[in-house]
């Protein structure tokens, strides 16, 4: 067995506790950056047998090295298709679709996803990159696992885009809103810690934080009420086997980092 790393930037940490998420024969969508980093972190380790998909028709590759964009070359290797983005909204659509792995720019209580514009739509301060096949993944998949930086200009009261759907305005509003019944935000994952949603509001709820990291760490890095119980667990540093890992998924450090 491994022993944990003594060294591991927070990056890394992110990385191997996002990959700790995702289950052995699943489908998994993931996204650039780091989803792609955990996903191929957790077929080197405990889910070999994790399909991968992207967005622009690669479905259950093995990737030799981590792909610039969802659009690589790379991430058709070895894969059981090179199909089309029409198959894999499809795919989506129909519901075979396990998890979906997004970043995000600002959540709420409610993981409300905004990557389209920061401030008014009209006169926005800052223009995002937009739903690419976010707002597909969060409608469509069973499970949405969320991973962004945590402070109170991105954990926000009220986006200011709705982008993606999370719990949308609570308990019921994803079916009202015509969307499959038992789907939505399953984690989020940050540099200081790791969250669920509360069953009967929907609501943020802490699950963990990361070595080192505070209840106040957490509180004064978000503008809504976190919901924090009695028991808050301690997520597990990387392992020096992981962190192998990470740098050879990643060895230009495009995502992790040198």
């Amino acid at each position: 067995m491994s022993k944990q790393a003594k060294n591991y930037t927070p990056t890394e940490l992110l990385a191997c506790v996002a990959a700790k998420m995702l289950e052995d024969k699943k489908s998994v969508f993931v996204g650039t950056g780091l989803p792609m980093v955990a996903s191929m972190l957790a077929q080197r380790t405990h889910a070999p047998d994790l399909f991968i998909i992207f967005e622009t028709g690669g479905m259950g590759p093995q990737i030799p090295v981590l792909p610039i964009s969802v659009g690589d070359s790379r991430t058709f290797y070895k894969a059981v298709a090179a199909s089309s983005m029409h198959d894999v909204m499809s795919i989506s659509q129909a519901g075979y679709l396990d998890y979906g792995f997004l970043g995000a720019a600002q959540i709420d209580m409610y993981c409300n996803i905004n990557t389209t514009v920061i401030g008014d739509w009209e006169r926005p301060k800052v223009r995002l990159p937009g739903s690419g096949g976010a707002n597909d993944v969060g409608s469509f998949c069973h499970r949405t696992i969320v991973i962004m930086r945590q402070d109170k200009r991105r954990f926000v009261e009220k986006v200011d885009f709705l982008t993606t759907p999370g719990y949308l305005d609570g308990p019921g509003a994803r079916e009202r809103a015509g969307l499959p019944e038992g789907s939505g935000p399953y984690r989020v994952i940050t540099q200081l810690g790791v969250y669920g949603f509360e069953e009967e509001t929907k609501r943020l709820e802490l699950l963990a934080v990361h070595p080192g990291v505070s209840i106040e760490d957490i509180k004064e890095n978000s503008s809504f009420e976190i919901i924090i119980h009695e028991k808050v667990d301690t997520t597990e540093p990387p392992t020096e086997e992981e962190i192998r890992l990470l740098h050879e998924i990643d060895p230009t450090g495009m995502s992790i980092g040198k």
